[in-house]
């Protein structure tokens, strides 16, 4: 990683403070930041696509992340679609998925290296077909290790089991073995009343066991869920100081609230993987139907790390209609955040949307961004309500929808 990258985001998350034991968890929060974090994001591009009403012309930003959405947005055929980050894997990760449903032979190739993500063969199909047509910084990348291991090897080795994302859900496997837990009972559930017996059998008492509620309660155990100190302390703050419970619900709906069938955050989270032959839930962009939406996608899909304020600042006006943020929010400052919606408002055309997501229920920006520019910005309560409980993450608090007015 550059030192430009690491500088910025060391500003995103402690604002480059100089070092003192404040800013040490937020230091090692913005370290891990520096590798992969995501290899499967936690937002649901589903709800996120009902709520922004995405059109074949659309001009969308968005943070990248671990791909899946950004992907899945594409099989809407927008116009453009610019993906930021600032940790240069998911860069890359973002940037693989695009060159590899140009380039390989079918949907089940494509299928077998991003669904699958175990066949030996998936590191040939890479070799082969993908890594050919991309620039010579992403082969050496791909070429370069990770660990032990070659990067293109490691889906052949069970992708999702990786990164920050992959050794938490790995982790929460350790402990639920130990208590007895067996999630096979969840993944062959018919009912939502089966799905409810498990969860009151099986995950409801660790969540009463002295070692979760240890580890529930200190900030950096949460670091595999992607959520930094600041998000942290917001959850918190929702819960009199008590996160466990809070925790506690928002597992009851992602593996209750939703058919698993359907669900594909909960199958992840219980199989650590997708279905190998498809069968399963998957995110849009895994879906064969769409598959041709995205053949033609490279084109029209531009991937940076960079900040999204950065990016934002060298748009012309009114160039975009869609900005979707993920929590990107729950990060930043005022200024920040003045400084994001300076750039969002005066590149929003009119009757553009706004989706972000808080760790907490409550919208963050009245009080915190300038009236003058939020006055220009519609808050779509009903649209933000449906968001919220249709997305089979359940991993937030909130998710919020705004639209420019005029």
């Amino acid at each position: 990683m550059s030192v430009a990258s690491t500088n910025t985001i060391g500003n995103v998350v402690y604002e480059n403070r100089p070092w003192s034991f404040d800013t040490l968890s937020d230091r090692i929060f913005a370290r891990l930041f520096r590798g992969l974090v995501y290899p499967q994001i936690w937002e649901d591009p589903v709800c996120d696509m009902a709520a922004l009403q995405l059109t074949e012309s659309d001009d969308i930003i968005c943070i990248a992340s671990g791909g899946c959405n950004a992907m899945s947005y594409l099989t809407k055929s927008p116009a453009t679609l610019t993906a930021v980050d600032l940790s240069p894997w998911h860069v890359h990760l973002n940037r693989l998925k695009l060159a590899a449903a140009a380039h390989l032979p079918d949907h089940a190739a494509f299928y077998s290296v991003f669904g699958n993500a175990s066949e030996v063969g998936n590191t040939a199909l890479l070799d082969d077909y993908v890594l050919p047509h991309m620039a010579t910084s992403e082969q050496q990348f791909w070429n370069g290790h990770q660990g032990l291991h070659r990067r293109a090897t490691l889906f052949s080795r069970g992708f999702y089991r990786y990164g920050v994302l992959g050794t938490f859900i790995g982790a929460v496997h350790v402990i639920g073995r130990l208590a007895g837990v067996d999630f096979r009972a969840l993944l062959e559930a018919k009912t939502l009343e089966e799905q409810e017996v498990f969860f009151d059998r099986e995950i409801a008492p660790l969540f009463e066991s002295r070692l979760v509620k240890f580890l529930a309660r200190r900030r950096a155990s949460l670091f595999g869920l992607g959520i930094p100190p600041a998000q942290y302390e917001k959850l918190a703050s929702n819960a009199d100081r008590d996160i466990v419970p809070v925790l506690k619900a928002r597992t009851h709906k992602l593996f209750c609230g939703f058919p698993i069938q359907d669900n594909y955050f909960a199958w992840q989270a219980a199989n650590r993987g997708y279905e190998a032959d498809g069968a399963g839930p998957v995110p849009p962009y895994l879906v064969a139907e769409n598959f041709d939406a995205l053949r033609s996608a490279e084109g029209r899909a531009t991937v940076l790390n960079r900040s999204i304020t950065d990016t934002l600042a060298q748009c012309p006006n009114g160039s975009k209609s869609v900005f979707i943020l993920l929590d990107a929010q729950d990060w930043m400052s005022d200024q920040q955040l003045n400084a994001l919606w300076s750039e969002i408002t005066r590149t929003a055309r009119s009757g553009a949307r706004v989706l972000f997501r808080t760790g907490g229920r409550d919208d963050i920006l009245p009080g915190r961004v300038a009236s003058n520019i939020l006055d220009q910005w519609i808050y779509d309560a009903e649209a933000s309500n449906t968001a919220l409980a249709t997305d089979r993450s359940a991993i937030y608090g909130g998710v919020h929808v705004y639209r420019k007015a005029g």
